[in-house]
């Protein structure tokens, strides 16, 4: 019952973060903004659900408990979704879960930018492991970690790319 219940809601705050994504996106391509990595998008998508999927039937199948790290696992998972909240709050307007950019837009370097330059590829790789261990899912824990990782290798050169070919975003961080 609890892992239904902390899944249920992972699921209606990713529903949501979706529904805000879409706004955006609406918003940016009427401002004339350019999207890239549709190619890749479909997998990431596909991963994304996949992490849930496999990490029910781990959980399910193998019967496995709640950690007994639990006490450090949570407050992990929490500081996690500060971190999330904070981004979405961070780029406003411009986030999303796709790469768009729009041409000459302004540089975020606020919130969590000042510190680092993708800090949500940082979070979901967190909670990839912070979710699955916290329900001893070791096999999601690593089989996800490593996709993941596969996927940021082709993502962040991509966003990097965009971000570098319609913004100041190269002088932006050189700045900083």
């Amino acid at each position: 019952m609890l892992f239904a219940t902390f899944i249920g809601l992972i699921a209606l705050q990713r529903l949501a973060e979706l529904y805000i994504a879409k706004q955006n996106e609406k918003q940016m391509k009427r401002a004339g903004a350019v999207e890239y990595g549709e190619n890749h998008y479909r997998w990431m998508v596909l991963m994304h659900l996949s992490f849930f999927i496999v990490l029910t039937v781990e959980v399910v199948a193998f019967t496995r408990e709640l950690s007994p790290l639990w006490p450090i696992l949570l407050p992990l998972f929490l500081i996690a979704q500060i971190g999330r909240v904070w981004v979405i709050m961070s780029l406003g307007k411009h986030w999303n879960t796709k790469i768009i950019v729009v041409p000459n837009a302004e540089v975020v370097i606020k919130g969590p930018y000042r510190y680092v330059k993708h800090p949500n590829y940082l979070i979901v790789a967190t909670e990839i492991i912070v979710i699955s261990l916290l329900f001893n899912a070791y096999y999601t824990a690593i089989i996800f970690s490593l996709l993941n990782a596969w996927m940021m290798s082709v993502r962040i050169p991509m966003e990097e790319k965009a971000l570098k070919e319609h913004t100041e975003y190269s002088t932006a961080f050189k700045q900083k």
